[in-house]
């Protein structure tokens, strides 16, 4: 909460930065932008007030806590070290590192349970799962390490071995899931609160060649699992996919396949080379986006927008819309709704669209600002990551 002095200062128009919407952006150049939107229309402006460092080469994924106080970072380093970090959050936005953990690099997702009292990171190609106990020091030590294995690779080149690609929780804080985009699962884990021991459990199983990436969750009413879904966007499919979830009175969540739809319309084909990234629930709408698709023009590529049916949840294609950024690795729908803030990876760049609530459909780009250096198409640099901390 703001302190009086903040609130007085701002009702004299002094701090307009304080009251503005805050923004984090993460480069894999190394740091981490602190960004500040404010206004509306065409009187809205976006811009870079600070930046740090502190989450080693390449800071590939940023968690805020449902306060919007604390921020997790993982670093996708290849070269056999990287570092897990927190950091507190500023009444400006600004971060302030409070932990630092040495790992062994190449995380590219992670998500805190139990109470924030531990953390989950998943590892790309060394296939792994890995858990530490919160806060983060130079002492932590890995709690909890899942090799994954395949007997056999998928149909898909990149498939060669399982590439888990998130970890992130149920709606109810009990059980982990992890999108392996080379195994063609969803890896389920039932969560000890108590110790942060994850426990196998049957997995969800995509189609093959599918390569789920991130998922994301629905239920027609607030606070319920009734009819509790999850979506999950596949990178190598470039489609969603439509999971019923249901909870047993005892043992693991379950999750059955009831749906894909591509991430294009019927009878458009994925252009060659494009990836589907990432995936989010606004409403009775879902949003994916796809990568290098230049659906809209050069350096222009798409989001694609389903509705959600309010009593089963099955998913219908709306239309595309411009993501108005190249490479769009990363997007972030903020709590009233009705903003949308696009990463470009390639393009570097972070675009606000505006969002109507209703119809679900996005309009006109409101703010835009580019963050460091742009990337080189198709490679691991540019900006990784984008989340509104409210």
């Amino acid at each position: 909460m703001a302190s009086l002095k903040t609130i007085l200062l701002g009702a004299l128009g002094l701090v307009p930065e304080v009251l503005g919407a805050k923004l984090l952006a993460a480069h894999y150049t190394g740091k981490i932008y602190s960004l500040s939107f404010d206004g509306k229309g065409r009187n809205a402006t976006l811009v870079t007030k600070s930046s740090i460092a502190g989450c080693g080469t390449l800071p590939a994924w940023l968690h805020v806590d449902a306060g919007g106080s604390v921020v997790y970072c993982v670093d996708e380093d290849w070269n056999g070290s990287g570092m897990l970090a927190s950091y507190s959050v500023g009444v400006d936005g600004s971060l302030k590192q409070t932990g630092q953990a040495v790992t062994a690099g190449a995380s590219v997702h992670g998500t805190p349970y139990a109470g924030d009292r531990f953390i989950a990171t998943v590892e790309y190609d060394p296939s792994t799962l890995t858990t530490y106990e919160l806060p983060l020091a130079s002492t932590s030590a890995v709690l909890q390490k899942q090799k994954f294995n395949m007997t056999a690779p998928g149909p898909n080149a990149r498939q060669n071995a399982p590439h888990p690609h998130a970890a992130q929780l149920d709606p109810t804080g009990k059980h982990l899931i992890v999108p392996d985009l080379g195994a063609d699962l969803i890896r389920v884990f039932s969560i000890d609160s108590s110790t942060g021991e994850l426990t196998v459990c049957a997995p969800g199983v995509a189609d093959p060649g599918d390569g789920p990436r991130h998922g994301t969750w629905w239920a027609p009413k607030a606070n319920s699992t009734e009819g509790q879904m999850l979506y999950t966007v596949n990178e190598l499919g470039n489609s969603v996919t439509a999971w019923t979830v249901s909870y047993p009175e005892s043992g693991c969540m379950k999750l059955d396949k009831k749906q894909t739809l591509s991430t294009y319309a019927a009878g458009t084909t994925a252009p060659t080379g494009s990836k589907a990234a990432e995936v989010h629930v606004a409403g009775n709408f879902l949003y994916a986006a796809n990568r290098a698709d230049q659906t809209f023009g050069a350096q222009n590529d798409s989001l694609a927008i389903y509705s959600i049916d309010g009593e089963t949840g099955a998913i219908k294609w709306l239309e595309a819309t411009p993501a108005h950024a190249w490479f769009p690795r990363t997007f972030s729908i903020n709590k009233a709704g009705d903003l949308v803030a696009v990463g470009g990876q390639t393009s570097s760049n972070v675009a606000i669209i505006a969002r109507d609530v209703q119809t679900g459909k996005l309009g006109d780009v409101v703010a835009n600002v580019n963050i460091a250096t742009p990337g080189r198409p198709q490679e691991e640099d540019g900006l990784s990551t984008v989340v509104w901390v409210e």
